[in-house]
């Protein structure tokens, strides 16, 4: 069994364990499906990368620490009781509405779509796993605009799930702009039954205290969207790593259930027309995002997600 990076070793001893106490000991495994990626967590689902679903490779379903899932279904599947709008929110995904004038982010008509190329790396070493890819982004008339190379690694406790981002964005096929627009860039959906317009004690709250509608638009290290699934209580904390461009990101986080880190918009966020922040990128060059997902169980405060984000921020 592989040893457990001195990173995630230090996450294990933080999260919901008393110093002294062991973390749980869980094996990862890798299972090739045709050009998808399935995960596993001592021979359990815990999600699939999935490159053929859409416009855009994607991560569905996710599995949290109580068993139930933890993003939405639609459009992938049908399920009663879920919000059937926003088909382009997938699950888990990465793109951006405003990519030299072209929309990856809608999948309306004239779209631009990501198109997963290759695997560059695939690793289950015991403790956890990481996934390495490379993509390109292609307008609606097959040119190529830009490309992306994204590292995802997993890891696991008893009362938690977590996925680390790692995405640089490469200007590899002439100079890139990424236009300033709310509609991006990293997100995730929420299951309905999470969200806050549910009224089914859905919550925000952000590193900065901000709260439900008010955490929209704003710069915070971390957001925890939490509520309640099958009767326990979860949330999703989605943090900022303080090495990622533009850090603090601002959030484009809806109490419908949109949960998404973008750091090109500012207009709309700050309501001033003459704000601007939008991103050129000399050909050649490249900037990288990094995210970290934290499925948990309790809120965000029994969950310590201000201790777990100070412990991210180190690594």
């Amino acid at each position: 069994m592989g040893r457990l990076h001195p990173t995630w070793a230090s996450l294990l001893g933080l999260l919901f364990f008393p110093a002294t106490a062991p973390s749980a000991d869980y094996t990862f495994s890798l299972k090739p499906q045709e050009d998808d990626v399935r995960l596993e967590i001592d021979g359990k689902l815990f999600t699939v990368y999935r490159t053929t679903t859409g416009p855009k490779p994607i991560l569905w379903p996710v599995i949290g620490p109580s068993g139930a899932e933890m993003t939405r279904n639609f459009p992938m599947k049908n399920i009663a009781g879920e919000k059937p709008d926003h088909p382009h929110q997938r699950s888990i995904w990465f793109t951006h509405g405003d990519v030299n004038g072209i929309d990856f982010w809608s999948e309306m008509a004239g779209h631009g779509s990501i198109a997963h190329r290759e695997y560059l790396r695939k690793e289950a070493s015991g403790k956890h796993a990481v996934i390495a890819t490379r993509n390109d982004w292609i307008d609606s008339q097959g040119k190529k605009v830009c490309e992306d190379r994204r590292t995802l690694t997993f890891a696991a406790s008893d009362n938690w799930r977590a996925i680390d981002f790692d995405i640089t964005l490469v200007a590899s096929d002439g100079a890139v702009k990424f236009g300033d627009t709310k509609e991006g860039s990293m997100g995730i959906r929420i299951p309905t039954v999470m969200d806050v317009d549910s009224q089914k004690g859905g919550h925000i709250v952000n590193s900065e205290g901000d709260a439900d509608k008010d955490a929209w638009g704003k710069q915070a290290s971390w957001v925890d969207y939490y509520g309640t699934i099958d009767k326990r209580p979860v949330g999703i904390a989605f943090m900022n790593h303080p090495s990622s461009f533009r850090y603090p990101t601002r959030w484009h986080v809806r109490e419908y259930g949109l949960f998404a880190a973008n750091p090109f918009g500012l207009k709309d966020f700050v309501g001033k027309s003459d704000a601007d922040g939008s991103h050129t990128l000399d050909e050649g060059a490249s900037i990288t995002l990094r995210y970290r997902m934290l499925f948990h169980l309790g809120d965000a405060t029994s969950a310590k997600i201000a201790e777990a984000f100070q412990r991210y921020a180190k690594e």
